[in-house]
């Protein structure tokens, strides 16, 4: 406990605020307990994020319980109600929706940290699943104690400690909390190891869990470091989606197939669940071939074209069927088979969805692809920013960016880039509004 307390007396900062997620179990509660002890002294804004799946019995008891805890305390408490699920994978379909809640907050109340209550037993669990099961060198570190979001951090205090001494001292502080039933049944993977494998860990060193974090910094500190000599090397040889290879034949095996994977990233940015094992090891080998001219087929309609020692990624959309300008009245299917189409109403507010109110903006609207000098008012960001400059961010491909569809009003106001960023037009679900428009993907995955 003493180095949980020591981590956040060294981390937290005046006037900070901090959303935490808080399920009121005994973890989320033990967190939250200690951050109410720098409150005062920090002057810190404390927002409670609680979610309702609507699962257990107990769960509206929970819930009443975290927002009178919450008046008593002075926190500000946020509560998401979940009604259903629609996917197979429940517990990944549950931590995408709370985890989209808690962003949302964040930039709600302009958060510097998203706390979450993982403690050393969770670490050692993750680890062990991901060697079992396979994964990269970065998933194998297991939780990290900080991950870096751009604008706020996300924060686990507590992989110090364990689920005993977190519990031990709730009970003797006579501290409430809620126990989640589910977290004893033998069904879930997770469980299974907690129930089986820790407590032989835990006999052989009960100080375990610190050896876990200690190794995960270290597995963090590797990848940081294999990283930066990635990043080196690639801004060396790739330029203008052309790969040079004379310097990659005699590279190290492991160094070039992690210079194809940021490659990748580079060229697929969101879409990169497209690219597998497969797709690495054909690039793997086009590289290390001696035959002077060949050609792969990667998916989204990408090719690498070797010629010599240049390997050129060439989208197969001829370069004149990429410019278009479309005048926008209720639906617009656009050459790459995707649609913007407009509904009477949704509950969604990602990227994917645009809520206009028609007496801000001219009509009618227009769909076309970019100019050299577009630029957008970026939702909640102070001025403008270039397009080019959000395509580089969101690691959009180059090949892909001159086909990427701009909503615009009629005076050419930049309202929307689909699926990536809103402008300061987007109207809250709060506001007055009478347009909504969709993105729809040809896949049908990314937004439905």
């Amino acid at each position: 406990m003493d180095k949980t307390l020591e981590y956040l007396q060294n981390l937290l900062k005046p006037n900070d605020i901090v959303v935490v997620a808080t399920s009121t179990g005994p973890d989320s509660m033990f967190l939250l307990y200690q951050l109410l002890e720098f409150k005062e002294k920090y002057n810190l804004q404390i927002i409670v994020a609680h979610v309702n799946h609507h699962l257990r019995d107990q769960s509206a008891e929970e819930e009443k319980f975290i927002k009178q805890f919450s008046k008593k305390n002075n926190l500000i408490c946020e509560c998401l109600q979940i009604e259903s699920y629609t996917k197979d994978n429940f517990h990944n379909e549950a931590r995408n929706k709370r985890y989209e809640f808690f962003y949302q907050l964040v930039q709600k109340y302009h958060a510097h940290y998203l706390m979450t209550a993982h403690h050393g037993d969770d670490l050692i669990e993750t680890i062990l699943m991901r060697l079992t099961r396979g994964s990269s060198l970065n998933g194998y570190a297991g939780i990290k104690q900080m991950t870096s979001m751009g604008d706020f951090k996300i924060i686990r205090p507590l992989l110090y400690m364990t689920k005993e001494e977190i519990t031990n001292y709730l009970d003797k502080q006579k501290l409430p909390y809620y126990v989640d039933s589910s977290n004893a049944s033998s069904k879930y993977t997770r469980n299974r190891y907690r129930q089986n494998i820790l407590p032989f860990l835990k006999k052989e060193n009960k100080d375990v869990h610190l050896k876990y974090l200690e190794f995960s910094q270290e597995i963090e500190e590797v990848n940081e470091f294999i990283d930066k000599q990635v990043q080196t090397k690639i801004k060396q040889v790739y330029k203008n989606n052309q790969l040079d290879i004379n310097e990659l034949k005699n590279a190290d095996d492991f160094l070039l197939r992690k210079i194809i994977g940021e490659i990748f990233h580079i060229l697929y940015g969101q879409k990169l669940q497209k690219i597998n094992r497969k797709h690495v090891a054909e690039l793997f080998m086009l590289i290390k071939t001696n035959k002077a001219s060949m050609t792969i087929n990667l998916p989204a309609n990408i090719r690498a074209v070797k010629e010599y020692n240049i390997i050129k990624f060439i989208d197969n959309i001829d370069s004149e069927e990429k410019e278009y300008r479309f005048i926008f009245k209720d639906k617009i299917i656009l050459p790459n088979g995707n649609q913007i189409i407009k509904v009477g109403k949704s509950a969604k507010t990602d990227n994917y969805h645009l809520y206009l109110n028609s007496e801000e903006i001219k009509l009618p609207l227009i769909i076309r692809t970019k100019k050299p000098q577009d630029k957008m008012a970026v939702k909640n960001l102070n001025g403008t920013k270039k397009i080019q400059d959000i395509f580089t961010n969101e690691k959009i491909a180059k090949s892909q960016r001159q086909a990427y569809p701009i909503v615009t009003d009629s005076a050419d106001t930049i309202l929307w880039l689909p699926g990536l960023k809103k402008s300061k037009f987007d109207k809250a679900k709060t506001k007055n509004y009478d347009i909504i428009l969709k993105y729809l993907l040809k896949e049908g995955k990314n937004n439905e």
